[in-house]
């Protein structure tokens, strides 16, 4: 039998059922009635005010764990050498795709699957038997040169990898009642001081979600959504002041402890965090956005509007609205937040209205009127959030754009002017424009800056803020592609040997000192302050997949794979070309493998980011138009429905 006849059998007999992460009967919308009454029972008993948490009786949890316990299917790279050869092979009977398929590869460390067409007539035997031993000489070549290279670090093995990050993203899941529920931050063996690490963090848990989905496991970002939901503020208190009725938490943990009542027993407890334990003390902006666009997401995905259609549901959206769109003080339509109240989590002079608050506040929007069933109750909010959404894309679609033209336009601005015809509204004083901007920007280029308040110009560039704003649409189509064509001019800059950076450029010196109160874990190019972090990798892929410009992403990935599983997936690199890992850095850090891993499976299947993805829709691109002040300035724009 030759090699190709005798790999097809094997293919055949070694293909197993596709696996999963946990088990798929533990929660479905079959049952869906059961789970929200068992739910009722075991959340409706209120602690006291102190301590806002979910508590689930385990006196008869030993036997559903027993029963349906979730293990990780994979077994890790890590642990490789408990295990032996013999279940490689199976492993890699795995991979197959198809009986009659031969795997090649494609000179970049990506792997494909050539299907070879057979005639069923005798005739075309012997032909299809000689094309099947040509294409085995040809495989082995290939093969053997591509061990060589894999051996000599120059390509990496990109299937190694994946199933190594998969197996770490299952050792992640954490359980509740028996069922999945979230990821824990990061499982690092090799330290003991794991801080809040080993809890589920909404924004930590996006990518983890969004790759569960595309790989058909849907059971526990159902789980997350609506566990998540019972956790959201209602009278949640922060030493004494209410952080709003509405919130959502940043992160929780499932604690085991004893039974009110019966010592005997213990029960599962969920024990959330609004910020009264977080470092610095600064409550969430982004979990209550992030989780309506994981909401969006899962039902597009999964195809289950089952859940957002839940009157629960619907009033957590509604609770989410409402504190955002809550009248204040702030006479601009950007939503005004302390410091650190979103991925970058420290002081590092962002509080305002930073960039990437505003990009998550618009697609929350978008994602929450798609999901808003229409009753008299929510016209007044709906008829808000349209507003909203109009004066909020113009303001920053026109006050955050900078490029080489708007930059000299800036450098050119008249100071201290009083009248409706200002043309300099925010008073910006020209002085502003740092001397690394000048040599920074590129021709061709631009993208949205950091911070806009009154004086106040942050020209930094925060990536996961343009990223977003290039997927939801809040960019236009031409600043979106300006955002990736800068990129890539600077891509020595932004990706250099790890993707990707959080921001450019660092803060340094003095004005790191009184930015960042002289943070030791913020130094230059370091953490948040231009440290580069490879979750980052999904934002990334997702824009340049709606842009129809994938091959930016790939190459990031491709620069990613050199190392990442190398260096463990840590959380952060440091310095300006990203070649150390960081200082401070957790190893295994969950949202640096499924960030990995949803923009592999994004690149291998680009339509499925439209789960992610929020087209400009025409009614508000009309409603711009007509909200534009430009040509008519004037009081009488006073009357305006539109605050721009």
């Amino acid at each position: 039998m030759s090699l190709g006849a005798s790999k097809a059998v094997v293919q055949v007999l070694c293909r197993p059922v596709t696996q999963t992460g946990y088990s798929e009967h533990l929660v479905n919308s079959s049952d869906l009635t059961l789970h929200s009454t068992f739910q009722v029972k075991c959340v409706k008993k209120r602690p006291p005010r102190h301590r806002h948490s979910i508590r689930c009786s385990s006196m008869h949890l030993s036997q559903l764990r027993r029963t349906h316990q979730l293990r990780p299917m994979g077994v890790s790279l890590v642990n490789y050498m408990n295990y032996s050869g013999s279940w490689f092979q199976t492993c890699k009977c795995q991979q197959s795709e198809s009986a009659s398929g031969i795997t090649a590869g494609d000179g970049n460390g990506a792997w494909s699957v050539n299907n070879i067409e057979t005639s069923n007539s005798v005739n075309n035997l012997a032909n299809a038997k000689s094309i099947l031993e040509f294409q085995d000489v040809q495989q082995l070549k290939q093969e053997k040169a591509l061990t060589s290279k894999i051996a000599n670090g120059t390509i990496p093995d990109s299937f190694s990898i994946e199933e190594e990050a998969w197996d770490l993203l299952r050792e992640s899941i954490v359980h509740y009642c028996g069922s999945p529920i979230g990821t824990i931050a990061a499982k690092d063996p090799t330290s003991s001081n794991v801080l809040n690490y080993d809890q589920v963090f909404i924004r930590d848990f996006i990518p983890s979600g969004i790759a569960f989905l595309l790989k058909g496991e849907h059971d526990i970002v159902r789980n997350f959504i609506l566990y998540t939901l019972q956790l959201q503020s209602w009278e949640k208190t922060m030493d004494c002041h209410s952080p709003g009725q509405g919130l959502m938490p940043a992160s929780f943990k499932v604690r085991t402890v004893p039974l009110d009542g019966d010592d005997s027993a213990t029960e599962e407890v969920l024990d959330p965090d609004f910020g009264e334990a977080a470092i610095g003390r600064v409550a969430p902006v982004d979990s209550g956005l992030w989780w309506i666009i994981l909401l969006r997401a899962y039902g597009k995905c999964s195809g289950d509007l089952s859940v957002q259609e839940r009157i629960d549901v619907q009033t957590g959206i509604k609770m989410i609205l409402r504190l955002c769109l809550a009248d204040g003080f702030d006479m601009f339509p950007t939503l005004l937040v302390t410091d650190g109240s979103c991925m970058i989590d420290r002081r590092m002079g962002i509080h305002g209205h930073p960039l990437e608050i505003q990009a998550l506040f618009y697609s929350a929007l978008l994602c929450a009127r798609e999901m808003l069933t229409p009753e008299d109750g929510s016209a007044d909010l709906i008829r808000a959030l349209n507003n909203r959404l109009v004066a909020l894309s113009f303001h920053i679609r026109e006050y955050y754009w900078i490029d080489m033209k708007k930059l000299n336009e800036i450098y050119r601005y008249k100071t201290e002017e009083y009248s409706y015809d200002a043309v300099n509204k925010f008073n910006i004083y020209p002085d502003q424009i740092s001397p690394w901007l000048v040599e920074w920007m590129p021709n061709k280029g631009g993208y949205l800056i950091g911070n806009l308040q009154p004086a106040h110009m942050d020209f930094r560039f925060f990536s996961l803020g343009n990223l977003w704003s290039v997927v939801n649409s809040l960019a236009t189509m031409e600043q979106s592609h300006a955002i990736l064509d800068l990129i890539e001019a600077k891509w020595s800059d932004l990706v250099a040997e790890m993707p990707f950076k959080i921001c450019y450029p660092a803060l340094e010196g003095q004005e790191w000192q009184i930015i960042t109160g002289s943070d030791p874990k913020n130094t230059p190019w370091s953490y948040h302050n231009a440290g580069s972090w490879p979750t980052l990798l999904w934002q990334l892929t997702v824009a340049c997949i709606k842009m129809n410009r994938p091959h930016i992403a790939a190459k990031a990935v491709e620069i990613a794979e050199r190392r990442i599983s190398r260096d463990k997936w840590p959380e952060y690199y440091d310095t300006k070309r990203s070649r150390f890992i960081g200082k401070q850095s957790r190893l295994f850090q969950t949202w640096s493998i499924a960030g990995y891993l949803v923009a592999k499976l994004l690149l291998t299947d680009p339509s499925k980011a439209n789960i992610l993805i929020t087209e400009e829709d025409s009614e508000l691109v009309n409603a711009l138009i007509t909200a534009n002040p430009r040509g008519k300035r004037g009081r009488k724009n006073l009357k305006q429905t539109y605050i721009v």
